[in-house]
Formats: structure tokens, C-alpha cells, sequence
């Protein structure tokens, strides 16, 4: 025998539509109950209007007005005729029951008694008329009561047949539930297990329930499917995931190494190379910040050379930190790569502006150039987080490209500013072997020529040679400053000390009090960068002593990025020249400019006649300063 498969949607229509029917067939009896009802009503409500017309009819036979009462006579046989044939426009009839229609029936027999009586001439005596008309609206009364005892009991079955109604409705969800428990949630139910087994790595899961409908024909293609897996994967699942995650690793950190490499060639200076290494930790680590700090000489301090997903406010508060002021900053003796999680720290150790933020773990790894501490890595976490021996040693390697990078970087400076230094000297040594000591032997003949001279025109040879031994002596100094000028050398780390020692030059030759200040911490620009600012500097002290007439000179150094260098006198000052001015004046400013060019920075000329001169330079960011070079 065949037997013939139910859809899914056929069964569920078929349970759908039994209940429809019932419904409906419950709506369907309560309307028609409601219209019964309403339609008795109505026939009560207009046998209240044949009793009124009944006693004013009466009432007109007594005055012996035959007129109107065949006007109220007809009246009342509209009234009877409606009642008989209902009201089409809305619901006004007697009901069909018996004993509603016999009483119906019992009225009009009594009327069609009396009509002839009071409708003809002599009237019948008023106390006659009284009693007939008391008979009548006593039948009547009577057919009111059987209507309303009817409608009393269809108003009981109403309510019935509502909360039947009501179970039908509860009855319906109920069937609804079951029938989506019983053809869909069940069988998904089944799938999802055996799924869950499948997953687990339990690959004899079977679907064995049949619903011969949609469902049926996935159980079977799961079947099959779990068969192809089992007789596939069946001892070599485990191997081939074990080997698959290691090359997986494994490329991971060779690519993250590789990638680590070629960045380094790429990188131009320490701000671009560390920025890059942050966000390659950063993403190496799937961390949701980062951030690279390094070291002074003497382990004083950290300052953060670079982040990545760290938000502008923590990356300001803690742009310059002590060391072992919190978990970041990690003390040269102790340095070692850890895990700190913050929120189970007690309160008075937890770093507030981590908390803020939300992170809830920090790893923490040195960056060392063979033993020597340099500066430190960071990775933020919103999430408990664990540190392998694999994860270790790969942001340990990292960490010591960084470091080997940011060496050469700093090598490759120092070097570029040891050959501009020589070149320097030597051209220095052939200024003060030709120009100096011939301008010095000019100076002796000078001294020779006016004493034998003094023999003749006395006031005009001295004149002519105090004017003459001016111009030398003014040669010489010239000569002497620019030979200072060529053998400067900024310091590799800082260019706090050879700005000491320029200014230290400056009020020893000239007299002049000089002031210096420092503000802010940052690390130092490169070094070939240190020689351009020195020469500016020295630039502008010179003419501070040739042109300003000033008693003071001040020289102000931010080191918070962008670094901004300011020399500043109260001489007499000037009107600064345009910038696009193309005459021979003012031939220091424009090679201080020139010299400023070089690095990418500007160079700001302030001043006034009798307000003084401020010469301001202001450097690039650093990856501006690597394109200027």
C-alpha cells in the first residue's frame, strides 16, 4: 500500500483551517444570536408603544372623539402589521418560538375584537371601554413577558457560545504550539543534535525519526552526509587540524617576522619606524592598542614614541611616565615580558587611566639591544589574556628588530653628521691657513706703515689707518665666527649641551647675558637636524652682536613635538624685509631660512624698530623631516 507524503505547509494548513472552521462556525452562531436579540428587543420595544396607544386610544372613546381614535385605531394595526411582518431596514421581529407567537397571535385576536367596538358610533361607556382596554394591555403584557423569557434565554446561550468562544481561542494557540512542536520544533530539534554531535567530533550521529514530509528528506541527506564523513575523516581529522594550525602559526610568524624586515628598509626615521612596529604589534597581537616607549640613558623615564587604538586622552597623560611608575615604564633589573590584569590588582595599584578606558589586561615586553635596556612595548587588552612561550618569543623577536632598526637609524645619523662635521673642518683649517693669517699679516704692515708714516701728514694717516685697522680686526672676527660655525657638533643623544656651550662662547666674545631655557620632554631630532638648528642659533647670535645694540639675549627650546627653537634680544630692532625680497641686505636672515629649508623647518622673523627681534624656527613633524632630507 502507498502511502502519500504530507508537505510541511499541508499539515500545518490542514490543522489552520479546522480551527478556521470552527471559528467561524462559533463567530457565525454568536452574530445570530446577537441579531435575535436585538430583533426581540426591538418587538418588546414596540409592543411598549401598543400598550401607550392602547390606553390613548381609550382615553379618545371616552372623550368621544371618533375621529381621532380611527386615527389611533389604524395606528395600532401598523403596529400589529409590523410586529407580524418584521422590519427589513434592521432587526425588528417576534421571535420564532412558539409560545412568543401565540401570545403574538392572542394580541391581534383581541384587538381585531375591540377595533369594531371603538371604532363605531355611540361610543360604549368609559367604564367599559376601561376594562376592555385593561384586557388588551394585559394581553400584551403577556407577549412581552414570552419575548423577553426567550431572549433571557438566548442571552444565557450568547454567553455560552462566548466563552466557548474564548476555550476555542486557548484551544486554537494550544493546537498551534503542539503542531509547531509536534512537525517543526521537534524535528529541528533532532538536526540540531545531531549537528551538535557531528561538531563534537562524533561522526556515527544518525537521524533515525521519520515525519514523511520536508524534514524527513533532510534527515536523510544528513544521514548520507555523516556516513561520507565518517569513512573519510575517521583517524585523521585530529592529525590534519593538529598539522594545519602549526603552519598556520608557523606562517603567521614568519610572515610577521618577514613583513617585520622589510618594513625596517623602508623606514627613514625613528617616528615612522615606530608607528609602523605599533601597528604591526598591534595586529600581530590582535590587540586593541598599542603603544612603544622608549628609554632615556639613565632609565629616569618613558616616553611614548608611538601608538596605535589608543585614545588621544591616555596617549597625552602618559606621553612622558617614570620608571616603575605604574605597570608600563618596567625598571631596567626587573624588565621582563609579563601579563599584568588590571582589574585584579588592588584599587590603590590600578592604573586610572587604563581603567577609564576599559582595558582590563596589559602585556608588557622590554625592547633590549643585546643587554642593553631601551625601551618597552605595550598591548592593551578589553579582555583577559593569556601569554605562550610561541607568542613570547615571537614578540621578543620583534621587539629586538625594533631596537636593532631604531640603531642603525641613529648610527646612520650619526654618521651622516660625522662627514658634514669633517667636511666642515677641513674646510675651516683652509679658511684659517689662507684668509686669517693673510689678513693678520695685512694687520702687521698696517701697524708698520702708520708708524713710519707718522713722519708726514700725521691726521690724515692715522685716520686712514685707524680705519683701515677697524675693517681688518672686524675681517678677523668675521673670520674667527664662521671658523666656530664649521667645527659645531651637535651631541647624538641631546643638543641641550652644545646649545650651552654655544651660548657659553657668545657672552664670553661678546658680553652680552644670555639665558636658556628647556621645556617639555621629547626625544631629540637626528643629529644632522641638531647641526641646522645650532647653526641657526648661531646665526642669529651674531646678529644679535652686529646689528641688535641689545644688553640681553634669551634662547627658549620646547621639546614637545613639534620643536620649536626661539632667540629672542632687546635690542633696537627693524623692520623685517619681505619674503620674496631680492636685494643684498639682510644676507644672515636668508641663510638662516636657507639652512632651515634643508630640514623642512620655518623660520619666523619678528620684530620691530625699538621692540627687539624674535627669530623663531619651528621643525616638521619627523616623518616631514625625513622627506626634507
Amino acid at each position: 500500500m502507498v502511502h502519500k507524503n504530507r508537505t510541511l505547509a499541508g499539515k500545518l494548513g490542514a490543522v489552520g483551517g479546522a480551527l478556521l472552521l470552527v471559528g467561524l462556525a462559533a463567530i457565525g452562531l454568536t452574530l445570530w444570536l446577537s441579531w435575535q436579540l436585538e430583533g426581540g428587543a426591538a418587538a418588546i420595544n414596540e409592543a411598549g408603544r401598543m400598550r401607550m396607544q392602547t390606553w390613548r386610544l381609550a382615553q379618545t372613546i371616552s372623550l368621544g372623539d371618533v375621529a381621532r381614535a380611527a386615527a389611533l385605531a389604524d395606528e395600532f394595526d401598523q403596529s400589529i402589521a409590523l410586529l407580524a411582518a418584521g422590519d427589513p431596514s434592521r432587526p425588528l421581529f417576534v421571535p420564532f418560538e412558539a409560545r412568543s407567537r401565540a401570545a403574538f397571535a392572542d394580541v391581534g385576536a383581541g384587538w381585531n375584537a375591540l377595533r369594531p367596538r371603538w371604532t363605531q358610533a355611540p361610543a360604549a361607556p368609559a367604564a367599559e371601554v376601561a376594562r376592555q382596554a385593561e384586557t388588551l394591555v394585559a394581553r400584551i403584557d403577556l407577549f412581552v413577558l414570552e419575548i423577553e423569557r426567550h431572549l433571557a434565554r438566548l442571552t444565557t446561550l450568547l454567553n455560552l457560545v462566548q466563552f466557548a468562544l474564548i476555550g476555542l481561542m486557548l484551544a486554537s494557540a494550544v493546537a498551534m504550539l503542539y503542531s509547531s512542536y509536534l512537525f517543526i520544533f521537534n524535528p529541528l530539534a533532532g538536526l540540531q543534535a545531531g549537528l551538535t554531535r557531528i561538531r563534537e567530533g562524533d561522526l556515527s550521529a544518525r537521524i533515525t525519526e521519520r515525519s514523511n514530509d520536508e524534514f524527513d528528506a533532510l534527515a536523510e541527506g544528513f544521514n548520507r552526509m555523516a556516513e561520507t564523513l565518517q569513512s573519510l575523516y575517521q583517524g585523521l581529522e585530529s592529525k590534519v587540524r593538529e598539522k594545519t594550525l602549526r603552519l598556520e602559526t608557523e606562517h603567521a610568524r614568519l610572515a610577521a617576522l618577514y613583513e617585520a624586515a622589510n618594513f625596517v628598509t623602508r623606514a627613514t626615521t625613528v617616528d615612522h619606524l615606530a608607528q609602523g612596529f605599533a601597528q604591526q604589534f598591534r595586529r600581530v597581537a590582535m590587540a586593541d592598542a598599542s603603544a612603544i616607549r622608549w628609554s632615556d640613558e639613565s632609565n629616569q623615564h618613558y616616553i611614548l614614541l608611538a601608538s596605535d587604538g589608543l585614545p588621544p586622552s591616555l596617549a597625552e597623560a602618559e606621553y612622558c611616565i617614570p620608571t616603575d611608575n605604574c605597570f608600563c615604564g618596567q625598571d631596567r633589573a626587573q624588565a621582563h615580558a609579563q601579563v599584568i590584569a588590571i582589574v585584579s590588582q588592588p584599587p590603590a595599584r590600578r592604573p586610572g587611566h587604563c581603567e577609564r578606558a576599559g582595558y582590563v589586561s596589559v602585556l608588557s615586553v622590554p625592547i633590549r639591544l643585546q643587554e642593553r635596556l631601551i625601551g618597552e612595548l605595550n598591548l592593551f587588552y578589553r579582555t583577559p589574556v593569556t601569554l605562550s612561550d610561541d607568542d613570547r618569543a615571537l614578540l621578543e623577536a620583534l621587539a629586538s628588530h625594533l631596537a636593532g632598526a631604531i640603531e642603525g637609524l641613529r648610527a646612520a645619523a650619526i654618521e651622516r653628521e660625522s662627514a658634514v662635521a669633517e667636511e666642515r673642518g677641513l674646510i675651516a683649517r683652509q679658511l684659517h691657513d689662507s684668509i686669517a693669517q693673510s689678513l693678520a699679516f695685512q694687520k702687521i704692515q698696517l701697524s708698520l706703515l702708520r708708524g713710519a708714516l707718522r713722519r708726514g701728514d700725521a691726521v690724515s694717516i692715522d685716520k686712514t689707518l685707524a680705519e683701515l685697522d677697524e675693517g681688518i680686526n672686524g675681517s678677523l672676527s668675521d673670520v674667527r665666527e664662521l671658523l666656530v660655525h664649521f667645527r659645531t657638533r651637535a651631541n647624538a643623544e641631546d643638543i641641550v649641551p652644545a646649545l650651552q656651550t654655544t651660548l657659553q662662547k657668545f657672552q664670553h666674545q661678546s658680553g652680552l647675558l644670555t639665558h636658556l631655557s628647556i621645556d617639555g620632554e621629547g626625544l631629540p631630532p637626528d643629529a644632522d637636524v641638531q647641526v641646522q638648528i645650532l647653526h641657526v642659533v648661531q646665526e642669529a647670535l651674531s646678529n644679535v652682536r652686529k646689528h641688535s645694540g641689545a644688553s640681553r639675549v634669551w634662547v627658549n627650546v620646547r621639546r614637545t613635538p613639534p620643536w620649536r627653537v626661539e632667540v629672542r634680544d632687546d635690542g633696537r630692532g627693524f623692520t623685517p624685509p619681505a619674503a620674496d625680497a631680492a636685494d643684498g641686505l639682510h644676507v644672515g636672515l636668508r641663510i638662516m631660512c636657507e639652512r632651515a629649508q634643508r630640514v623642512g623647518a620655518v623660520v619666523e622673523i619678528l620684530s620691530a624698530p625699538g621692540a627687539g627681534t624674535r627669530v623663531v624656527m619651528t621643525l616638521p613633524p619627523p616623518e616631514k623631516q625625513a622627506l626634507a632630507a
